[in-house]
């Protein structure tokens, strides 16, 4: 897959896709669209009701995600197991050119950039004593979660027109299924289409503030 290094609004870099005229993050900040969406109406809310956190990210793609959710666990020494689906792992070269440093601002976070992308798939890690990852290299349609095994899902698919066939009906029954009684899933996408298919599926919707340049974000509560 060809892949061009962008880089966004708020001096974050992301990854832009010309086969399918796509970028991995909004152009108008992939961080702050990560530590909002994911972290904030995420993270933070699922370690308001539940004292460990365990983690179902859709797309492991830059690993931004990741890296800010183990920069919450570290800062808060707060438990997160943390498992991450990519069925498409970029490559060393391509990790090397987003240069994570010049817009992370906590140096120690950097130590373990690098400890995130080179851990062994289909392995449970320890990065932390607080951070366990496992990376699937995996598709969503054929990943065999456990009922109730998820507290949150970052669920940061491409958009539903470019990958439609992650956002359907079976999917997101599949999605509320592994969530444990209460847990959520929030996402960037706030289309009706969307937010009916996780109705359809038992979620509680809700239309929450974006991230800088868009309006709503979703969460959707079991």
């Amino acid at each position: 897959m060809n892949l061009e290094v962008r880089q966004t609004k708020d001096g974050s870099t992301t990854l832009f896709v010309p086969e399918l005229n796509e970028h991995y993050h909004s152009v108008h900040g992939a961080l702050q669209e990560s530590l909002h969406v994911f972290i904030k109406m995420g993270l933070e809310a699922t370690l308001a009701r539940v004292p460990q956190a365990r983690v179902l990210e859709v797309g492991f793609g830059t690993g931004l995600n990741a890296l800010l959710t183990l920069q919450h666990s570290l800062v808060n020494k707060a438990t997160v197991h943390y498992d991450t689906l990519e069925k498409y792992p970029l490559s060393a070269e391509v990790v090397d050119q987003l240069h994570f440093e010049r817009f992370i601002l906590n140096p120690e976070l950097l130590d373990y950039f690098k400890p995130l992308h080179t851990a062994p798939w289909e392995e449970t890690i320890t990065i932390t004593p607080h951070f366990h990852l496992r990376k699937l290299e995996a598709d969503l349609e054929t990943f065999p979660p456990a009922p109730g095994s998820y507290d949150v899902i970052y669920f940061d698919a491409f958009a539903p027109e470019k990958q439609p066939h992650l956002w359907t009906d079976t999917v997101f029954q599949k999605m509320y299924d592994c969530l444990a009684p209460g847990g959520a899933l929030v996402t960037y996408c706030a289309k009706g289409s969307f937010k009916r298919s996780l109705k359809a599926a038992g979620f509680t919707v809700e239309a929450l503030p974006g991230p800088p340049g868009k309006r709503e974000m979703t969460r959707g509560v079991k």
